[in-house]
């Protein structure tokens, strides 16, 4: 393995190919919005994309399109309708409804593809998964629970929480066993429910900026029933905000993909202000950069990048509901080249290559 240092910069760059989807001004489905895709091979050899598309009144839904592919790059979709909608009581509230921004992993281990997203429910946003054999039908498993750690003196399953994706192998574990990781990015911030309860961080978090957290389920009992996904174990810090692009908040992007060095996490900073409870953070600026993490110990950062490695430039990515937002969500590789599918402004959806810049 190649030997880095968390002061190294990673040998990666991305490279913005152009816009792959926009919204459908005549379906009133997509009349927010297309943003956030996550990306699975169907059984039939195609490519799809998973666009979280938004109708009026912010309600967020989550469609199915096949990739159009020219000389092995990704161009265009065509669309096939919407395969989740917020359809159960936990996805929806009195006033809003939404299932949202989804990661997909497929799990060879299981011959299942996994999906996290955002339930838009009740008590503000919450993680869930659903799971499907062919790309087509999804079913859902519920929200994730995430087991009480005395040491950090709080319940994780209080706070919102977003920004969730497995890893594609089995893992060992921290207590020994082969495990499915998962990271994902819990949000301090009870006021949003119960004015002026303020923003509890576990004991021994010193530093209260939205970070990228990692849990295990275990393999065994996961085998048994893939239900167990939804029970996460060991729930721990992995990494918080430290180079100018991140100063506000980060969190993970595609599921992690595996590289000589490690397992490289493409993941979004962001700077400027962040809103409270669930506006839109007018004024921030969403930038895509890298993490490397430890092959077998996912929890130990060997190294990240000091400089992002792609911001808002052109106009579908400075202008839009959310303006100056690249927010990277699905990785494929394509005729041997890794593409990057990331949200352009929350309104339309970009393609990137990755590039290997150094031996």
């Amino acid at each position: 393995m190649t030997q880095l240092n968390a002061e190294t910069a990673l040998p990666y760059a991305l490279k913005r190919i152009g816009v792959l989807m926009t919204a459908d001004p005549a379906d009133p489905l997509e009349a927010e919005g297309v943003l956030n895709p996550a990306t699975a091979w169907g059984p039939d050899g195609h490519l799809y994309l998973f666009p979280r598309i938004v109708s009026a009144g912010n309600v967020s839904r989550i469609a199915r399109a096949r990739v159009v592919i020219e000389d092995g790059v990704p161009v265009g979709v065509e669309r096939q309708g919407v395969v989740l909608a917020p359809d159960e009581g936990f996805e929806r509230g009195a006033h809003n409804a939404g299932v949202e921004d989804p990661r997909i992993t497929f799990l060879p281990d299981l011959g299942v593809h996994v999906m996290t997203y955002v339930a838009y429910g009740p008590l503000g946003p919450r993680p869930a998964l659903a799971v499907s054999d062919d790309t087509v039908h999804w079913r859902r498993l519920g929200p994730l629970h995430f087991a009480y750690r005395p040491g950090l003196s709080t319940d994780l399953n209080f706070f919102p929480n977003k920004d969730l994706v497995f890893f594609p192998e089995v893992l060992p574990g921290p207590n020994g066993r082969p495990c499915f990781a998962m990271l994902h990015r819990p949000m301090w911030e009870l006021d949003w429910l119960r004015p002026g309860e303020g923003a509890p961080a576990p004991a021994g978090v010193t530093d209260p900026r939205p970070s990228i957290w990692i849990a295990y389920a275990d393999a065994g009992a996961v085998r048994a029933d893939l239900s167990a996904l939804t029970s996460l174990t060991h729930a721990a810090p992995v990494a918080g905000p430290q180079m100018p692009f991140e100063e506000a908040k980060i969190g993970a992007g595609p599921p992690p993909l595996r590289v000589p060095e490690g397992w490289l996490l493409i993941h979004h900073g962001v700077t400027g202000p962040v809103a409270k409870g669930f506006e839109l953070s007018h004024g921030s600026v969403y930038r895509a950069g890298g993490i490397l993490l430890d092959a077998l110990d996912p929890s130990r950062v060997l190294a990240r990048s000091p400089q992002p490695w792609l911001s808002p430039q052109i106009r579908e990515e400075t202008e839009g509901t959310l303006g100056n937002v690249v927010f990277p969500t699905a990785v494929e590789e394509i005729d041997g080249i890794p593409y990057v599918f990331y949200g352009m402004a929350d309104s339309s959806i970009g393609v990137a290559a990755l590039e290997r810049t150094a031996p």
